[in-house]
């Protein structure tokens, strides 16, 4: 089997170490394994899958003799670096939100839209992490009947923003529960919360705001589902109304879908189009309280869907509940399907 030569960008964070992670799974066939982080990283050496490797500073020349080069940078470094990933002849798939909607660079969901690779120009983008989760468990039924508009709300790990986020959401709990078992009193019990992570304490709390308000009010978190749905789904006319929530959980994402199709659809039909669905496992047995949650749908690829009902006011509405790892289908597992794509065309 050909070889690649593959570049991780952000080798060091947590996306860049799933990425690295999942290679390995999937058997990528990886010749080369070149780890970029930034300045303060290079030079040392990181146990993977494919040997030690020692870490190279991102900059313009590091790129040279890669085939594809994975990104888990943020998005300044990735519009610095894209010109010369395609300079050097290498395919960038990108993780940061730099290039998802601009028209000439395909967004991709390998289950929903993979002939999109085909058109790429040296740059693929990977969807947001909310997008991916909730496209996955929904795309079985655009294919039954078009989805014309999506009501939706997110239950967002810390996880989702960094790794610094489960440290100050354990860090919080800890302070809470030492100030109420000294007697304290409030919400906190008299900890002395100090968050620099969230807006605001996340330990016991959920914050409805993840991103910056726009100004029709919503978060641009929450515009993206609509923003790279239209593109990823080809859905050009699709509207969404969207709320994303922090929730104090480590990791998985949940989304509460309601999506309205242009035909009122058989819940029966639903549930055997969205079991048969790739990237989805239907867990759905109500009366015996089977229903997605996050510590089900963690460290692994697979969306969980269930709590699958018609809606009660629309009549072409289904509702449904899923969970999915952001870090994992959300990001890095995401970015290896995209490169495996690559290869296979």
């Amino acid at each position: 089997m050909k070889k690649y030569n593959v570049g991780v960008m952000g080798a060091t964070g947590a996306v860049g170490q799933q990425m690295i992670k999942v290679l390995a799974e999937r058997n990528f066939p990886v010749g080369e394994l070149r780890c970029l982080a930034s300045e303060r990283s290079e030079g040392k050496v990181l146990s993977t899958p494919f040997g030690d490797v020692t870490i190279k500073r991102t900059c313009e020349t590091a790129f040279e003799g890669l085939d594809i080069v994975l990104g888990a940078s943020e998005n300044d470094i990735a519009e610095a670096m894209a010109p010369h990933i395609k300079a050097a002849g290498a395919v960038f798939v990108d993780n940061s939100s730099a290039f998802r909607l601009c028209p000439d660079v395909p967004l991709v969901v390998p289950e929903i839209n993979p002939e999109d690779v085909e058109w790429n120009n040296g740059i693929i983008s990977n969807p947001n992490c909310t997008t991916i989760i909730s496209l996955v468990a929904i795309n079985a039924i655009n294919k039954l009947s078009k989805i014309e508009g999506i009501y939706a709300s997110s239950y967002q790990a810390t996880s989702g923003a960094g790794a610094a986020g489960p440290v100050e959401m354990y860090d919080q709990s800890e302070a809470v529960l030492k100030a109420r078992a000294a007697g304290g009193e409030g919400n906190s019990y008299g900890a002395d919360i100090e968050p620099k992570v969230f807006q605001y304490q996340i330990a016991y709390n959920v914050i409805p705001q993840i991103g910056g308000f726009g100004e029709n009010l919503y978060s641009s978190e929450e515009m993206k589902l609509q923003n790279e749905g239209r593109k990823i789904m080809h859905l050009p006319d699709l509207k969404v109304s969207c709320t994303c929530v922090r929730v104090p959980v480590e990791r998985s994402h949940a989304v509460s879908i309601d999506v309205i199709t242009e035909k009122k659809l058989d819940l029966a039909v639903v549930r055997a189009a969205i079991k048969d669905a790739p990237g989805c496992r239907l867990y759905d047995e109500p009366s015996e309280k089977i229903y997605p949650m996050p510590i089900l749908t963690s460290n692994q690829d697979i969306v969980y869907v269930g709590r699958i009902r018609r809606d009660l006011v629309n009549e072409n509405g289904i509702n449904l509940w899923c969970c999915g790892d952001q870090v994992r289908k959300g990001a890095a597992t995401n970015a290896v399907q995209i490169a495996e794509l690559l290869i296979e065309k």
